[in-house]
């Protein structure tokens, strides 16, 4: 595990240490969360892979087929009344 170490102006982490206080806390926990939470986020590349994957499972899932397309005639077809 490392130690970081954070210098706050001294009105910032009296807030800090009062805010911790409140959540029954202490203010190098509160940080050691945020950066927990940081560091897991995915990145925007990630986050794009997961959703074409997604995406592409869920294509399988379905079966789609360019064999169930309308041909261009059907598309165009109109019914008259």
């Amino acid at each position: 595990m490392k130690n970081i170490t954070v210098s706050l102006d001294d009105d910032i982490y009296r807030r800090a240490r009062v805010k911790a206080a409140e959540m029954d806390t202490s203010v190098s926990a509160l940080v050691k969360k945020y950066l927990v939470e940081l560091a897991g986020l995915e990145t925007d590349f990630e986050r794009r892979k997961r959703l074409q994957n997604e995406l592409l499972a869920n294509v399988k899932v379905h079966r789609f087929s360019a064999s169930d397309r309308l041909t261009r005639d059907e598309v165009h077809e109109r019914k008259v009344r």
